[in-house]
C-alpha cells in the first residue's frame, strides 16, 4: 500500500466483507464462484491486500444480502485506490475559489480526456500496469468534480502552443483533446490562454505551475518533477509562483485570441 490512510481504508472493507461472508456461512472460495472472482481475490480483498472493483462489491452485497452496506463503500474504496499525492491535491482544488495553471509539456490534468490521459501513463518509463493506468486515470478523471461544484471556482489555464499540436495517443486523440479544450473554454467561470511558441518574453520558462486559493484566503502553489509532487505552502515561495503566474498570463494570448487560435489548429488536424 502506498499511505496508511488508504490501507486502513481497504482493511475496514475487506473486515466487513469478511463478517457478511461468514455470516451466510460461505467460504471464501463458495463466494467468489458466486460473484464470479477467484477464492484468491476474496482472500486478497478481505485482508485489505486488493482493492475492490466496483461490481466486486456490488455483487457480493446482493450474494450476502448486505441491504446496501457493501455498495455503499464504492466511493471511499475508489478514492483510496488513488495515489495520496492525487487525493491530496483533489482536496486543495475542492477548496479552491480561484485555480491558474500554467501547462508546458503536456494539457494540463484537469483539461484533459480520458484516452490523452491513458495515452500519457502509457508512455512511462518504467511501464505501468493496465491496472495501475486504469487507477491512475480513474483518479484524473475524478478531479474535473472541481468544474462542476457550486459555487463556482474561478478556473485558468495557460497552455504552451506545442501542447496543441503534440500528438500524444495519435491524431484522433489529439482531435478530441482539442475538442475538449474548445469547450471547456466555453464555460464561463473558465478561461483558457495559449502561449505561442513565438513569445520572446515568457515567465514560464522554470516549467508548469499551478495556483490555488482557498476559501480561508490562503495561497498556495503546486509543482511537479520527473520524481515528486510538491504543494508549496510558504507565503514567500506561493507569492513569487502568483507573480510569475500572473505575468505569464499577461505574456499569453487572451482568451478569445486563443479560442480562434486552437480551432485553427484543429482545422488542421481533421
Amino acid at each position: 500500500m502506498e499511505d496508511e490512510e488508504a490501507e486502513a481504508v481497504l482493511k475496514a472493507v475487506g473486515r466487513q466483507i469478511k463478517m457478511w461472508r461468514e455470516a451466510a456461512g460461505l467460504k471464501q472460495g463458495e463466494l467468489g464462484a458466486r460473484i464470479k472472482y477467484s477464492e484468491e481475490m476474496v482472500s486478497s480483498v478481505e485482508r485489505g491486500r486488493r482493492s475492490p472493483k466496483p461490481d466486486f462489491l456490488d455483487a457480493a452485497d446482493e450474494v450476502l444480502c448486505a441491504g446496501g452496506k457493501l455498495s455503499a463503500m464504492k466511493e471511499d474504496v475508489e478514492k483510496a485506490r488513488y495515489p495520496k499525492n492525487v487525493r491530496d491535491l483533489a482536496k486543495l482544488e475542492a477548496e479552491a475559489v480561484e485555480l491558474g495553471a500554467y501547462a508546458a509539456l503536456h494539457i494540463h490534468d484537469l483539461l484533459q480526456t480520458a484516452e490523452y490521459a491513458q495515452a500519457l501513463y502509457a508512455m512511462r518509463r518504467p511501464a505501468y500496469t493496465e491496472e495501475e493506468i486504469e487507477r491512475l486515470v480513474s483518479a484524473r478523471m475524478a478531479r474535473k468534480s472541481v468544474f462542476e461544484r457550486v459555487p463556482r471556482a474561478l478556473i485558468t489555464f495557460v497552455q504552451e502552443e506545442a501542447t496543441l499540436r503534440r500528438p500524444i495517443g495519435g491524431r484522433l486523440v489529439l482531435r478530441q483533446q482539442l475538442e475538449r479544450l474548445l469547450e471547456m473554454s466555453k464555460l464561463r467561470h473558465v478561461a483558457i490562454q495559449v502561449m505561442p511558441t513565438d513569445c520572446e518574453d515568457h515567465a514560464g520558462m522554470m516549467g508548469s505551475i499551478q495556483m490555488l486559493k482557498l476559501r480561508n484566503g490562503k495561497t498556495l502553489g503546486h509543482t511537479e518533477g520527473q520524481l515528486y509532487s510538491r504543494v508549496i505552502s510558504d507565503p514567500r515561495e506561493a507569492q513569487v509562483m502568483e507573480m510569475r503566474y500572473g505575468m505569464i498570463r499577461a505574456q499569453a494570448l487572451a482568451p478569445r485570441e486563443s479560442l480562434a487560435f486552437i480551432e485553427k489548429v484543429l482545422e488542421l488536424e481533421t
